[in-house]
């Protein structure tokens, strides 16, 4: 192999921040099978897989997540390049990855001032997709909640949050100043769907701590979740940053772990403008 396709890389850089063929192959104005064979022979040049499917979801693999930022540095070089031989250059916006949580209660004024200044581009997702983000390229920094560190990223505290039990002002539970898990025994929850992070999380919690409890509903992201309790449907127990809606109160769990947030990026990346462009508008949020 002496060299590799530029466009074949490009076509992957988009792929890669999709990880769906049929949004990847529109993207790219090109069908489905030629984007296919451009990514089967990518990876039969390179000897390696870049990508394998964990039940309905496509995930790319550590070589592709590096083929990806690879492909994504080298396509900004070139449009930098292309820039500057007609004199329209212009700093890169800076691409920052995080979850709906996060969006919604913690980064609002860090979002706005981005857009004051360098503008920013968002990329939505869970934890998972989060790192990928970060790992490929697709984001420069990554906003996302870990219990552990990845060993591959340089990761720095954000902001903490306690967990709390979410219920109407006027339930019996609500009087007292902080509860315990004991006092959940018994109780209707609504959680996410399985196979989440914050469902295992209580499952395993709840179990350990021999609590019994049940499944009222199963619903995904806060605004739902709460929307839920306020019906009455049952109660949640949330992330701290999220604020109780009218009608709801919230009473931290104490002997629930608080909920961490931490900023991620390459650790070869720290010196990139984008890079401390974000960092930068996210310290507003640790203070």
């Amino acid at each position: 192999m002496e060299r590799l396709s530029t466009d074949a890389l490009a076509s992957f850089a988009v792929f890669a921040a999709h990880l769906n063929f049929t949004r990847a192959a529109e993207k790219l104005h090109i069908s489905q099978p030629a984007l296919h064979t451009k990514i089967r022979k990518l990876a039969d040049d390179l000897g390696r897989p870049l990508y394998l499917r964990r039940g309905r979801t496509l995930v790319l693999t550590p070589d592709g997540e590096r083929l990806a930022r690879f492909a994504r540095e080298l396509d900004d070089r070139m449009a930098a390049f292309l820039a500057g031989l007609d004199g329209s250059a212009r700093p890169r916006v800076p691409a920052l990855a995080a979850g709906e949580g996060a969006y919604l209660h913690l980064l609002g004024p860090a979002i706005r001032r981005l857009h004051a200044t360098t503008g920013v581009r968002l990329v939505n997702g869970d934890r998972t997709r989060v790192l990928a983000a970060v790992r490929s390229g697709a984001a420069d920094v990554g906003v996302a909640v870990l219990d552990v560190l990845p060993g591959d990223l340089a990761a720095t505290p954000l902001a903490t949050f306690p967990q709390v039990l979410s219920m109407p002002a006027d339930h019996p539970l609500a009087a007292r100043p902080s509860l315990t898990l004991a006092d959940l025994a018994g109780t209707e929850l609504i959680v996410p769907p399985p196979h989440g992070p914050h469902r295992a999380f209580l499952e395993r919690t709840l179990r350990a701590a021999e609590i019994p409890w049940t499944v009222a509903v199963e619903a995904s992201g806060w605004p739902l979740i709460l929307h839920l309790v306020a019906l009455g449907a049952g109660l949640a127990v949330v992330n701290g940053c999220v604020p109780a809606p009218a009608g709801l109160v919230h009473r931290e769990i104490t002997d629930l772990p608080a909920v961490a947030y931490h900023t991620v990026h390459h650790p070869d990346r720290s010196s990139e403008p984008a890079v401390t462009a974000l960092l930068a508008a996210l310290a507003a949020v640790r203070a």
